[in-house]
C-alpha cells in the first residue's frame, strides 16, 4: 500500500500488508518480490506501476514476467493504444508477448503458471519465512485464484 493524504486505503481483502511513504520504494519492492503482475482497473498510480513493469520487461531488466490485465472492457482502449504503438514502430510486438487481457481468473492463473511458475520452478504453496516475521497459511496459487474470484463476485 502507499500512504496518501486522502484517496488510498488498504484493500480489505488482503491478510498481510506493507505500507510505503514513497512510490519509488513501493515499485522496487513490487518487482523485487514478484514473478508476475495482475493489474486490476485503476487510476494513474496503477498505470504508472503497469508501465514500470512493462518497461522493465521491454528492457530485459526482468524476464519471463507475465502481466495480466484483469478487466477486458476497462483495458481494451489501452490495448488499442499499445497495438497502435507496435504499428508505429515505437515498441516491438514482442514487448506485448507476456501481456494478457482477460476477465477469466482461470486464464490468468494458467498464463502465470506457463510464464513464471514453470520457468522458474516455483512451488505453488508458499512457505512462510520466520526470519522475515511471516506467519502464513501456505496458500497455493489455486487458493489465491479462488480468493480473486470470490472478491470479484463481491464487487
Amino acid at each position: 500500500n502507499i500512504v496518501l493524504p486522502e484517496e488510498q486505503r488498504l484493500n480489505p481483502y488482503i491478510d498481510r500488508a506493507v505500507s510505503f511513504d514513497h512510490f519509488f520504494v513501493r515499485k522496487v519492492m513490487l518487482v523485487k518480490y514478484s514473478y508476475a503482475f495482475v493489474v486490476m482497473p485503476g487510476g494513474i498510480g496503477t498505470m504508472d506501476e503497469l508501465f514500470e513493469a512493462l518497461t522493465l520487461v521491454q528492457t530485459r531488466k526482468i524476464e519471463n514476467f507475465p502481466v495480466v490485465l484483469m478487466g477486458a472492457e476497462y483495458y481494451r482502449p489501452l490495448m488499442a493504444v499499445l497495438v497502435k504503438m507496435v504499428t508505429a514502430g515505437t515498441i516491438s510486438n514482442t514487448d506485448l508477448d507476456l501481456l494478457l487481457l482477460t476477465d477469466s481468473v482461470e486464464e490468468a492463473v494458467a498464463h502465470i503458471e506457463k510464464h513464471a511458475v514453470k520457468p522458474f520452478g516455483l512451488h505453488a504453496a508458499v512457505t512462510p519465512s520466520e526470519i522475515l516475521g511471516e506467519r502464513g497459511s501456505g496458500r497455493s496459487l489455486a487458493d489465491a485464484a479462488a480468493r480473486i474470484q470470490n472478491t470479484k463476485s463481491k464487487i
